[in-house]
């Protein structure tokens, strides 16, 4: 299967390390950043907050915007899933779908 031209192609060895590994090295480089110093206080609600929104946003699109189909894979009820789209401001319609990322397989694999 090819990837369509506007999709971001990502070695499979990165594919396969998971979302764990991808959140765990940008934790290291905000950190990084920040040089000798550490950053303010509230780190684990601004975390949850720069991951929530999109979490939400490509589940509702991947679901073509239909919230009890995104509620249920997520795990949510669906009147939760509402109220944090409403605390977002997340667009309750149908959104369109981004262009999915497409792994590049190494011949080996």
């Amino acid at each position: 299967m090819s990837a369509p031209r506007n999709a971001t192609l990502i070695p499979i060895s990165d594919a396969k390390k998971g979302l764990a590994s991808s959140v765990e090295r940008h934790l290291r480089d905000y950190f990084a950043a920040h040089e000798n110093g550490l950053p303010s206080a509230g780190l684990y609600d601004r975390v949850l907050q720069e991951i929530e929104r999109p979490l939400l946003s490509i589940t509702l699109a991947e679901c073509d915007g239909n919230q009890l189909r995104a509620a249920e894979l997520l795990g949510l009820n669906r009147n939760t899933l509402r109220k944090k789209m409403r605390e977002l401001g997340l667009e309750s319609g149908r959104a369109r779908k981004p262009a999915r990322l497409y792994a590049v397989h190494d011949a080996d694999d």
